[in-house]
């Protein structure tokens, strides 16, 4: 399973496109292999996301590694600072 990006294709917030548009150029960049799962457009995933992390208000995106909930963008944008991008979306 790896890697797991929750997403939404369809969003009025400018702030979560612009987050997924940095979320996949970091990770495309650094050769990081990643599932991007669509709430827009899989049904039931927006509920899985939910479920999985624990808080029924969560909005895309969301970071998994094997269905084990590893934080949001702002996680995301504070792992690249440190340096453990790469730990990070391996689940470490």
């Amino acid at each position: 399973m790896g890697l797991q990006v929750y997403t939404a294709s369809v969003t009025s917030s400018q702030a979560i496109r612009k987050q997924q548009e940095r979320i996949n150029a970091v990770l495309t960049s650094n050769k990081i292999e990643f599932e991007e799962i669509d709430i827009a457009i899989i049904d039931g995933a927006k509920d899985k996301m939910r479920q999985l992390a624990g808080n029924d208000k969560l909005l895309p995106p969301q970071f998994f590694f094997d269905n084990k909930y590893l934080g949001d963008y702002t996680t995301f944008d504070e792992k690249i600072e440190d340096g453990l991008l790469k730990q990070f979306c391996s689940g470490e």
